[in-house]
């Protein structure tokens, strides 16, 4: 079973380190997202610089890519909640530092999304809220990003009640967050983008 979690961690890392925002953007002839806009490899920095469809399809590549790992891990391989909250850590820092690029990726919120949706769909759903709430009153998808990652371990935890889930949870929103340093200055110094539809 060792074995076996230590190859899980390994694939699900470099699964979780696959740029869809670059695969896609490349194939597609839109150029190298990473010169274009903020230069991040994520859906937000896609839609904005290469089109709608693009931007849509990086956050279903990012989303799915957190998916497989951890159905993979609850559903077929019947791992252990402490051994699934190392899975999905493991595939989020896949997103963050992907060997691919240099381990230079992106914000990794489409990622944890798709981990969160097999995690806990209930906390998905209210920290979605949230997220659509705030990015239509003020536009700002880095600020509803932000707050719903970090309602997201309280959720986690009164809705699963596991330790290990939580753990994880709290890892991968201070992460988030932590991505976000550069939004959080520009939303305090009233210069973030807002997002157009």
């Amino acid at each position: 079973m060792q074995t076996e979690l230590i190859i899980t961690l390994i694939a699900s890392y470099l699964i979780g380190a696959i740029p869809s925002g670059v695969v896609l953007t490349k194939l597609t002839g839109a150029g190298d997202v990473r010169k274009s806009g903020s230069g991040n490899i994520g859906a937000t920095n896609v839609y904005r610089t290469a089109g709608r469809k693009l931007g849509i399809l990086t956050l279903v590549g990012d989303i799915v890519k957190g998916v497989l790992p951890i159905v993979y891990a609850t559903a077929i391989a019947e791992m252990s909640p402490e051994q699934t909250a190392m899975i999905a850590c493991a595939t989020f820092l896949g997103h963050l530092y992907p060997v691919y690029l240099g381990f230079k990726g992106g914000k990794g919120v489409a990622t944890a999304l798709g981990i969160y949706l097999v995690l806990s769909p209930l906390s998905v759903l209210y920290a979605g809220i949230l997220f659509v709430l705030l990015v239509w009153i003020w536009r700002y998808v880095s600020l509803g990003s932000i707050l719903a990652a970090a309602l997201v371990p309280p959720l986690v935890y009164f809705i699963e009640q596991s330790i290990p889930l939580l753990i994880a949870s709290l890892f991968i929103s201070l992460m988030v967050i932590w991505r976000h340093r550069e939004n959080i200055g520009r939303l305090l110094a009233g210069e973030e983008n807002k997002f157009k539809a």
